[in-house]
């Protein structure tokens, strides 16, 4: 206390008013010393625990130094009698610096805790339901912690000024105008937000999810706080507002599972024997390695006047291998019916008479006049 008491005089009677400089210089070296000590010490408090706690030690290093040293310029400086204007803007800006590195600390905690929680899950594996759910909901809650992390700080900043603090109370007592006007100018900013909220808790759409949108079909690539990127299958990407997939339909073929049902249309003549037909897409289909095992049919789904539908139906793990699958059933049938049974395929049929009593149709007299 006396060596305390001793230093304050020394640095107090210092020429030129230069004693809050020094003192200041001397806060900043001891700040640095202390927080190389707390750095060693908190590593190895924590070189027992999970990743965690150790990553939060080690990524943390900047701002908890910077908190350091502005708590012990803090201390250095409020003995001194400064000027008030000086005084007001040196408590004022230390009072900004620590609201800023409480907000840059609760940041990176943040998005530590989330990235270690996100490593469990993968995308690479065939059945990724889970992982698609897990991951879709932490990183739109992580956009939307960080926007609620910012505005917080950005708000405790402005509360430190008098005249922003009087103006934000009498602006939302009041409601006029000027609120309107804000409120308008938010509202698709807002409506974003909400509609992040809710994706992330009812997850209509999820990371790697089949959509098919506006026309197009694609996979999700990346969720945004205000826009979701859709990857389509030619590598353009369509981007979609958030709040498009509260207020609009859409299709979403990995809802509850990966697993898909493919169909194939085939249109044949009505002599097609839909038997053999039936054994050789059986027999294609179970030599297919994309076959689930689960889903397969062959069915005369309509009767036209010049051709009979067929439908094959097959399932798979996934949308991709559902797509190919198609594609395998198709050309494979394709193929198998112009070799084997020709006179299966599509044919459009005229009735020739010779009749020399049946008087020609009005189109056959313009013809040969």
């Amino acid at each position: 206390m006396m060596t305390l008491e001793f230093l304050r005089g020394w640095l107090t009677a210092l020429p030129g008013g230069s004693g809050p400089f020094v003192a200041a210089l001397l806060a900043v070296a001891v700040a640095l010393m202390a927080h190389w000590l707390w750095h060693r010490v908190a590593t190895r408090i924590v070189a027992g625990r999970d990743l965690f706690w150790r990553s939060l030690v080690q990524r943390t290093r900047r701002p908890v130094r910077l908190a350091f040293v502005t708590l012990a310029l803090f201390l250095a400086l409020a003995p001194f009698d400064l000027p008030d204007g000086l005084n007001v803007f040196v408590r004022r800006a230390l009072t900004v610096l620590t609201i800023v590195l409480i907000a840059w600390w609760l940041r990176m905690a943040f998005s530590i805790w989330m990235t270690i929680h996100l490593r469990q899950f993968s995308l690479d594996s065939e059945d990724n339901l889970n992982a698609r759910k897990h991951i879709t909901q932490g990183r739109i809650l992580q956009r939307i912690g960080n926007i609620l992390i910012y505005v917080g700080a950005l708000a405790a900043v402005l509360m430190t000024f008098e005249t922003v603090r009087h103006y934000g109370v009498s602006l939302l007592a009041s409601a006029g105008a000027a609120g309107i006007v804000v409120g308008f100018a938010l509202q698709p900013l807002l409506k974003n937000l909400i509609a992040g909220i809710q994706l992330a808790v009812t997850q209509p759409i999820r990371i790697d999810d089949a959509l098919i949108v506006e026309g197009e079909w694609g996979q999700v690539e990346e969720i945004t706080s205000t826009y979701v990127v859709i990857k389509i299958w030619d590598w353009r990407r369509l981007i979609v507002p958030l709040n498009y997939f509260i207020e609009q339909p859409f299709q979403n073929w990995t809802r509850e599972t990966a697993s898909l049902i493919g169909a194939v249309m085939l249109y044949v003549d009505h002599t097609a024997d839909v038997a053999r037909l039936r054994e050789k897409a059986r027999e294609v289909v179970e030599a297919s390695p994309r076959w689930d095992r689960n889903v397969f049919a062959v069915q005369v789904t309509d009767i036209r006047e010049t051709v009979m539908e067929v439908r094959v139906i097959a399932s798979g793990r996934n949308a991709g291998l559902v797509y190919d699958l198609r594609c395998d059933i198709r050309e494979a049938l394709v193929a198998w019916l112009q070799a084997e049974m020709p006179g299966a395929l599509p044919r459009t049929r005229a009735e020739v008479t010779s009749d020399p009593d049946r008087r020609p149709s009005a189109a056959a007299e313009v013809d040969e006049g």
